[in-house]
């Protein structure tokens, strides 16, 4: 190289340090992008993202080409450099040139364009992969012989290649993006998605109308008698039994009803009977997704929940698992959670016995014990195993728990006091 100028050299060097800038950026800015907007782009037919996408498809070969790119410059930047130290500054150089060049390489070819293209790995990514699919072409034959000799190696020491992590995101890790998505989604939307999540872990039991709440219509009762409980029901659906609840036998839609009444001069209990649908029954603690799916494949909209012994615990509609993504509906005729709590200025509850332990954790991030019992009623009569009098305090889970209202053996209200350490109201009721 005696007949190659030192200006030369240093201007070959100078090359050499961009092109190493360039591998170390492409890099960083391909592995850090977001592969959903990367392939949400790709899909909208954007030739950048497709570029990207492809060469991604093959992260060994990218990240091999990549390194030997990046290692043969820096290898030759290192043996210009000596080369030009040696002339200027004799044997000397040779120190100077290794702490100016790593100094340089450290900042301008490693640091900079890596801090760069993990901040905007976008606008790096996109217009490299220009220059990374030909030489990806380009140098395959050495991208393949060092990817083939790596895979011995891993193994060697028992790394199965198929055992690569997938792309796809767990339940958990879902949830986590929707939760850090506030400046894309809004809160009302965050919740629906966070709520269909929740589905799985939900069972028919938690929202059911219990077995004790459900509005029905013993058919053996007077004719007028069962009239007037047809023409004075606030429900859309009403269920049909002999003398007890256990013995179900259809399920009446009043819009049938009345249709009949008007159609029909004699209304009768055959007839009603006959308009009456078969009970679908669903066996308890199925999963709400689950539910909601045979819900559609059957085309039901109610059904009866039963335990392993056939007996009847409870009602499910669609409209309930419906209220568990969305909310509560204008139209739904049980007392909303809001109607069944109040805040106090001292930081305690006044809570309805009939409230669910579930929605009131969801509302206000508390930890209840909800596995026994579904209501606040109930969870304190498993606690105290007794019918308790007004004025009773219980600690539950460093919960301070009043009783104040006590009727029909029922516990009616009572007055809940988080700890300290609780967290504060997770959404307005």
């Amino acid at each position: 190289m005696e007949h190659i100028s030192t200006s030369t050299l240093i201007i070959t060097l100078i090359i050499m340090v961009l092109v190493s800038a360039f591998f170390s950026g492409a890099e960083t800015g391909m592995m850090t992008l977001n592969r959903y907007r990367l392939r949400h782009k790709a899909k909208q037919g954007n030739r950048a993202a497709k570029r990207v996408e492809s060469l991604l498809k093959k992260p060994d070969r990218l990240i091999s080409l990549v390194l030997i790119g990046n290692n043969l410059v820096n290898i030759l930047a290192s043996a210009l450099a000596t080369i030009v130290g040696m002339r200027l500054y004799g044997n000397a150089g040779v120190a100077i040139a290794t702490g100016v060049l790593t100094f340089v390489i450290l900042v301008f070819a490693e640091v900079l364009p890596k801090t760069v293209a993990a901040l905007y790995p976008e606008k790096i990514a996109y217009p490299f992969s220009v220059l990374l699919k030909p030489l990806q072409v380009l140098m395959m034959p050495l991208v393949w012989l060092l990817n083939t000799i790596t895979r011995l190696l891993m193994r060697l020491v028992g790394i199965e290649i198929s055992n690569a992590m997938s792309t796809a995101l767990s339940k958990d890790e879902l949830r986590t993006l929707v939760n850090e998505s506030r400046a894309q989604i809004s809160r009302r939307n965050q919740d629906m998605l966070l709520s269909v999540l929740d589905l799985e872990k939900v069972s028919v039991d938690d929202i059911m109308t219990p077995r004790n709440e459900i509005v029905g219509i013993d058919i053996n009762d007077d004719w007028k008698s069962v009239i007037r409980q047809l023409t004075h029901s606030p429900h859309g659906r009403i269920v049909l039994y002999r003398d007890s609840l256990d013995d179900a036998i259809g399920m009446l839609r009043l819009r049938e009803a009345w249709r009949l009444m008007a159609e029909k001069k004699e209304f009768t209990k055959e007839t009603m009977l006959r308009a009456a649908d078969e009970i679908y029954f669903i066996p308890e603690g199925t999963a709400l997704s689950v539910q909601l799916i045979k819900f559609q494949r059957n085309k039901k909209k109610v059904g009866l929940v039963v335990n392993e012994y056939g007996d009847i615990q409870g009602l499910v509609t669609v409209e309930d698992i419906l209220e568990e993504i969305v909310g509560d509906f204008t139209t739904s005729m049980s007392p909303t959670l809001a109607e069944e709590v109040s805040p106090q200025k001292d930081g305690s509850v006044i809570v309805d016995g009939s409230a669910s332990i579930r929605e009131i954790n969801k509302a206000f991030n508390w930890t209840l014990p909800e596995d026994e019992a579904r209501t606040v009623n109930g969870m304190l009569l498993e606690v105290i195993e007794e019918i308790p009098s007004p004025g009773t305090h219980v600690t539950l889970s460093q919960y301070q728990i009043e009783i104040l209202d006590v009727q029909d053996n029922m516990i009616k209200q009572v007055r809940i006091t988080p700890p300290k350490s609780a967290p504060s109201l997770n959404k307005s009721l």
